[in-house]
């Protein structure tokens, strides 16, 4: 069950083999497909997603947009993620925060993850400096402070850590396209295949009473994660202007898992009504 809920941190919003039914093409060009490239992010966003291991509730998936800053010129925007497991979940106490400052074109600059575990804190930091070709990590653990690894790779393209990623699909959804991404997982350079579609599909959730009218996507990794995730994915987010994920599920070793968007602050954010 452990290791069904540590997935979350790395693609939160993949999905499994199994999900919501993609109208005909004859269906399709009725509907307006908002362009993929007036999506933005949105400061101030914070969104939270219930996830589920068939009828159970195992936690909560939190994701923010903190704030935008200028470093040098570039521009960035910092997010972070809370993963947190309900108590009474057996064998868990799950408790992690990720950050990532996201560049202009939805890559990583910069990636921390914070594992609380009972006895003692971890850390994982990445930093790349895409101008220098360098990519630095630092890994240890806190309260005794203590570094186990501190090196050194080459980044001679931009990457894509578990947290950014999510943003890169969100902004893209909507085009009719496929992607092979360079991403920095686990200190391992690894890809993520993405199909974007200009599909329209209505997804039905139990925080919104009615169809949400949303855009799709699926894919593939080509490595297993040391949290188990591993293979085919889908997703669906909401067609407008924001890109919200609406409902997902992720297929890991033992299993599939979904998450499903339960409260969201997003000013003049309503989801958009699917009409038939």
């Amino acid at each position: 069950m452990k290791r069904l809920i540590l997935v979350l941190i790395l693609f939160p919003f993949f999905l499994g083999m199994n999900g919501d039914r993609i109208p005909s093409k004859d269906k399709e060009e009725f509907f307006f497909l908002f362009p993929a490239e007036d999506r933005k992010m949105q400061i101030g966003e914070d969104i939270t997603y219930v996830v589920k291991y068939t009828f159970i509730k195992l936690g909560e998936v939190r994701l923010r947009v903190i704030n935008k800053v200028q470093i040098e010129g570039r521009e960035y925007y910092n997010a972070i993620a809370n993963i947190d497991s309900y108590s009474g979940i057996p064998f868990v106490s799950l408790h992690q925060v990720y950050e990532s400052k996201v560049n202009n074109h939805y890559f990583s600059d910069f990636f921390k993850g914070i594992v609380r575990h009972s006895e003692f804190t971890t850390f994982t930091e990445y930093k790349f400096d895409y101008s220098k070709k360098n990519l630095s990590v630092k890994k240890g653990k806190v309260n005794p402070f203590e570094i186990w690894t501190d090196s050194t790779t080459t980044a001679e393209r931009m990457y894509q850590d578990g947290l950014s990623i999510f943003y890169y699909a969100r902004m893209n959804t909507g085009n009719n396209k496929s992607v092979n991404l360079p991403c920095f997982v686990n200190e391992e350079k690894v890809y993520t295949k993405i199909n974007f579609y200009d599909r329209i599909s209505p997804v039905e959730i139990e925080s919104i009473d009615y169809p949400v009218e949303c855009v799709y996507l699926d894919g593939e990794t080509d490595f297993v994660s040391v949290y188990g995730l591993t293979g085919r994915f889908e997703g669906w987010f909401s067609n407008d202007e924001a890109a919200i994920p609406i409902k997902a599920h992720m297929k890991v070793i033992i299993g599939n898992v979904t998450l499903e968007l339960i409260k969201w602050k997003k000013t003049g954010w309503i989801p958009p009504k699917f009409k038939n």
